[in-house]
């Protein structure tokens, strides 16, 4: 996975919140429970999984980008868990070719 900047992972709550809504157009209830579905796989460290989050933004596709003129990514009816788990298996067994 990629590194992300140390001074981004240790930001205060709020802080780190806005910074993904400005950087990935992800608002505080997709994050919450973004937040809360790698927490249910087990990342419980809050650095990892910011980590982890901050690389799974970074590896939406572009469409989620170009639906919304505001910038806000939307997902749509079970895409968020789509997604999740996409990256989740990917990252997680060694299915990179």
């Amino acid at each position: 996975m990629h590194l992300v900047a140390e001074a981004e992972i240790h930001l205060p709550d709020l802080a780190f919140v806005k910074l993904c809504e400005e950087k990935y157009g992800i608002n505080r209830g997709i994050y919450n429970t973004i937040d809360a579905w790698f927490y249910e796989k087990g990342v419980t460290h809050i650095v990892h999984r910011r980590s982890i989050m901050m690389t799974f933004f970074r590896s939406l596709p572009i469409e989620f980008y170009e639906r919304n003129r505001s910038g806000k990514v939307l997902f749509g009816h079970g895409g968020l868990t789509n997604q999740l788990e996409e990256f989740w298996q990917y990252h997680t067994n060694d299915n990179r070719r």
